[in-house]
């Protein structure tokens, strides 16, 4: 599902995990709901707006195949830097699930530290 409320996009931002790469930088935050939601930052600096609706477009493609993948709850925001635009979609591609990969190990490290704490204190 989309990602449309500006909380929801501070949330990833703020609560979550990030790793950049070299056209995107991607944010995932886990949330305590069962829904997924994507969405996508691609500001002015990318391009005018045909440039800047070609990237989100190519990045909505992208990470829709790997949507299943992601866990219940995950709340990921894609990031489109200025050398984004004009990338052939094989490079965006590669770009996106190393960053996606990226978030994912580094969300389930910090979950998992934070078990270990839970068990510790109680």
């Amino acid at each position: 599902m989309r990602m449309r409320k500006a909380d929801d996009f501070r949330f990833a931002f703020r609560c979550g995990v990030s790793a950049g790469g070299r056209y995107v930088v991607s944010h995932m935050a886990q949330a305590d709901d069962e829904q997924i939601l994507v969405g996508f930052v691609v500001s002015k600096k990318v391009g005018n707006s045909v440039v800047r609706h070609r990237v989100k477009r190519q990045c909505r493609h992208i990470v829709r195949e790997r949507l299943m993948e992601l866990p219940k709850g995950a709340r990921l925001v894609v990031r489109a830097l200025p050398s984004a635009a004009g990338q052939s979609s094989d490079r965006l591609t590669t770009d996106i699930y190393g960053t996606i990969e990226r978030t994912l190990r580094k969300l389930t490290r910090r979950t998992q530290r934070e078990e270990k704490q839970c068990k510790s204190d109680g």
